[in-house]
């Protein structure tokens, strides 16, 4: 049997590491015989891409072995988990790098315009027919959440989708998608003649930073509902961190014997989705659409429905959910980009790119409102619809590689040197920039209250937002739940009163009438004008909680607080007079630690002094007039 010694000089002599290549890196040659083959296969690649500082400090044999093992098992991850590996993110990198420092314009010879899509009315019968075709093909839908981020940026030390959406009911963001998930299935199943039972799946993609924790929140809440066979988590991996123009890889500040990593970006769930194998299995299984959702817009469910509507309706392979925008608004507009060799693409262009590009182009006034009081560009909320046979021969050429961004911060203009390292990142909504010309691809757009309302930013951030801005905050986050639900309500017929201005952590918001109900009580507008009748009533200091299927409400003045539970197979019809101290609520500092973090990035508790509460935990026909 030959020595280990030897077979290793076999394997070093079939590798042909020699030469120029050895004496850029003598200190490796010195550790050639600690590691195996395929580690000296990976080495071999980083010095043929430039990469032999990586090994400039390592000692001689005897001295750190594990470290330097466990550096080249580092590699071998970074360069498995990105299409094409490292050699292809390395010279990526150093194509995007040397467009930075010479400053070219990504959209350079493309001219903008406004692209094809539908401009939803909330409530008007056109809307609700989209709503109804989109409830039909809830059953043909995969789910896909992205939710790779902590909520630090927020000052909530948690995973964001643990945070509460609100706090009326204290139900975290992973939750409320759960429950609207499955109410879809639900109200699909019914509205399908001999639909039968289909499950829809939900894929949830992680990190390091929130792959356990969300874990954890499913199993210690019972998949809140949900069958664990639905729910499929992928962990999205990191990506290496560039130290100079040249592309070469930084080492960790904290330890000589790894590269640095950042997160890529949200994009990389198209690569995670083709590896998994999971579109096959949909396809196979009949589903026909796949919608990709980020992990705080609680609002996203009031609109899904009309937009995957507009999806099967217009036959679109590429949907973009989208919002009135005002020009020059911090949010990315859609647009028609038409390349002068006659390229097209309709993509997602950041707002700071679309006013100059337009200017550029014949444009003189750049990014303008039009009559509507708006921008003719939808503003993107990423929220994207895919049709999943198309998806699906699209990643089959591209494995799934999205179009990367580099945004080195230079250290002075001569753009030589960085102040930190950077890296390729990529972006989910920039999927369709690979799409031929014929591919279908439109948007969806709709008004703002029902759509979109981000929890991102943290109180002092948020206070800082020019009056008239979107806080983007805990606090607007909520108040926003509130003002669509009674804004619903109001278009079904309630009275509902105007709501009163309040200041919170430094951020002036309006509070309406504290309405909460659960998916399966209303997944549609339909449903909400199905359950209210008669002359109904809210007062502004009002709170109405329902959870239940089959509650009714009709005839019912409001003025206080008002909580009805009820189990599936139990009727509940409302009404007559309510009237109580109800719910308040009290300020709360940001920095009174003394208060938990989900209340603080609020600026408010709620004080529940009185209400009415009822629970029906049998089935049958139950009326409450008090």
């Amino acid at each position: 049997m030959a020595s280990t010694a030897e077979s290793t000089a076999q394997n070093l002599s079939k590798l042909d590491i020699g030469g120029d290549l050895v004496s850029s890196a003598p200190n490796l040659q010195k550790n050639l015989l600690l590691l195996s083959p395929d580690q000296i296969e990976l080495a071999k690649m980083l010095l043929e891409m430039g990469q032999s500082h990586l090994f400039e400090h390592w000692p001689e044999p005897g001295v750190d072995d594990d470290e330097k093992k466990a550096f080249l098992n580092q590699v071998a991850l970074l360069d498995a988990s990105y299409p094409g590996g490292l050699v292809s993110y390395i010279k990526t990198a150093r194509e995007l790098l040397a467009d930075s420092k010479a400053g070219k314009n990504p959209f350079d010879g493309f001219t903008p315009s406004v692209p094809s899509g539908e401009l939803l009315t909330f409530g008007d019968d056109n809307f609700i027919q989209f709503e109804e075709a989109g409830v039909r093909e809830g059953r043909n839908a995969a789910f896909v959440l992205v939710a790779g981020g902590l909520g630090e940026r927020l000052g909530y030390n948690g995973i964001k989708v643990a945070l509460p959406i609100e706090s009326t009911t204290g139900t975290c963001f992973l939750q409320h998608y759960i429950e609207s998930i499955l109410a879809l299935q639900d109200a699909s199943r019914k509205i399908v003649e001999g639909g039968g039972q289909r499950q829809i799946p939900f894929v949830i993609m992680t990190s390091d930073d929130t792959h356990s924790r969300t874990l954890e929140l499913l199993e210690s809440n019972a998949y809140f509902g949900m069958l664990p066979s639905q729910v499929k988590l992928l962990k999205q991996e990191k990506v290496a961190c560039l130290d100079d123009n040249d592309a070469r890889l930084a080492m960790d500040p904290h330890n000589n014997y790894r590269i640095q990593t950042k997160p890529h970006g949200h994009g990389d769930v198209h690569s995670l989705l083709y590896s998994s194998g999971l579109l096959n299995i949909w396809r196979d299984a009949g589903l026909r659409w796949v919608l990709f959702f980020q992990d705080t817009n609680g609002l996203l469910f009031k609109a899904l429905p009309a937009s995957l509507g507009v999806s099967a309706t217009n036959q679109y392979q590429v949907n973009s959910l989208a919002v009135h925008r005002k020009a020059k608004e911090a949010i990315g507009g859609i647009a028609k980009l038409t390349h002068a060799d006659g390229r097209t693409m309709v993509i997602n262009v950041e707002y700071n790119q679309l006013d100059p590009l337009l200017r550029a182009t014949g444009f003189p006034d750049g990014d303008v409102n039009c009559e509507t009081g708006y921008s003719p560009f939808p503003g993107n909320i990423n929220q994207l619809i895919l049709e999943l046979g198309p998806y699906i021969e699209e990643l089959t050429k591209t494995r799934g590689a999205i179009k990367e961004f580099v945004n080195p911060k230079y250290k002075d203009s001569t753009k030589s040197s960085f102040k930190s390292s950077t890296r390729l990142e990529c972006m989910m909504q920039d999927y369709p920039k690979t799409l031929p010309p014929t591919a279908r691809v439109g948007f969806t757009q709709m008004d703002t209250w029902l759509a979109y309302a981000p929890v991102k930013n943290n109180p002092e951030d948020a206070a800082k937002v020019p009056k008239g801005n979107p806080y983007h905050s805990a606090t607007s986050g909520e108040m926003a739940i509130y003002r669509a639900n009674s804004l619903m309500l109001r278009k079904a017929g309630v009275k509902v009163d105007d709501p009163a201005l309040r200041v919170f952590n430094g951020q002036e918001v309006e509070v309406w009438s504290q309405v909460i109900w659960s998916p399966k009580w209303a997944l549609t507008f339909a449903d909400v004008r199905s359950k209210v009748g008669g002359s109904c009533s809210i007062s502004q200091k009002s709170t109405l909680v329902i959870n239940g299927r089959n509650i009714f409400v009709e005839d019912l003045s409001l003025d206080g607080a008002l909580v009805i539970d009820s189990v599936e197979d139990a009727a509940v019809k409302v009404g007559g007079s309510v009237q109580n101290k109800g719910w308040v609520f009290e300020n709360v500092d940001y920095k009174d630690t003394s208060a938990p973090e989900e209340v603080r990035i609020r600026g408010f508790r709620i004080n529940r002094v009185e209400q009415l509460e009822k629970s029906y935990n049998e089935p049958g026909n139950f009326c409450l007039e008090p």
